[in-house]
């Protein structure tokens, strides 16, 4: 049983590997403080730097810095109304989202899948895990998230996946380097959202 009271749970997808392309079976649980490293690693390795460039849901573009620290991702463990969803594998933890309870719904954030696993439809089985969770653990009924406007490749698959832009907008954070560090003066979020089934 992991934190919050979620049960971890499996589910198999096939991704594709150097050395073989068996399917491998990926277990769904809730973070521990003993993730944090790794998770930090995973969540920088997907946003930020050259290696982020593997895959195809990196901000290096448009952001320098850090996206996570370790006392960032500590505290976000730390809250009643959060939990870390992590996909592991045989070789370790491989993708992670944040999940947050709130009135008006399920916060979806910090979706990282490992840069080279990219591309092998890992991030739909993520995604569908990390929505079943909301509505069955929290009784949620809608999914939110913040993507960044300059991203219209993200916003695009979010949308292929029932998501939709509801109009609102928030300005990034300018000053605040726990964001990152802009690269450009126009950045902006959109928001998305999507009924979740019974």
């Amino acid at each position: 049983m992991g934190r919050n009271g979620h049960k971890g749970e499996e589910r198999v997808t096939t991704i594709p590997n150097t050395q073989d392309t068996a399917a491998t079976k990926i277990d769904f649980r809730s973070a521990t403080e003993a993730d944090v490293p790794a998770l930090v690693d995973l969540v920088n390795s997907c946003y930020r730097g050259e290696g982020s460039k593997q895959g195809w849901t990196t901000e290096a573009d448009l952001l320098d810095g850090q996206r996570m620290d370790v006392e960032g991702m500590s505290e976000l463990l730390a809250r009643s109304n959060t939990l870390v969803l992590v996909g592991e594998a045989q070789d370790g933890i491989i993708a992670c989202c944040e999940l947050r309870r709130g009135v008006n719904g399920a916060y979806f954030g910090m979706f990282s899948v490992r840069p080279n696993l990219q591309n092998a439809g890992l991030g739909k089985v993520v995604l569908a895990e990390a929505e079943q969770m909301a509505a069955r653990e929290w009784g949620s009924r809608l999914m939110r998230m913040k993507v960044l406007k300059q991203r219209p490749e993200l916003i695009a698959w979010y949308e292929r996946r029932g998501y939709t832009n509801t109009g609102k907008t928030e300005p990034f954070p300018y000053g605040n380097e726990e964001f990152g560090l802009p690269k450009r003066d126009d950045l902006a979020f959109v928001e998305l959202t999507r009924e979740l089934p019974l």
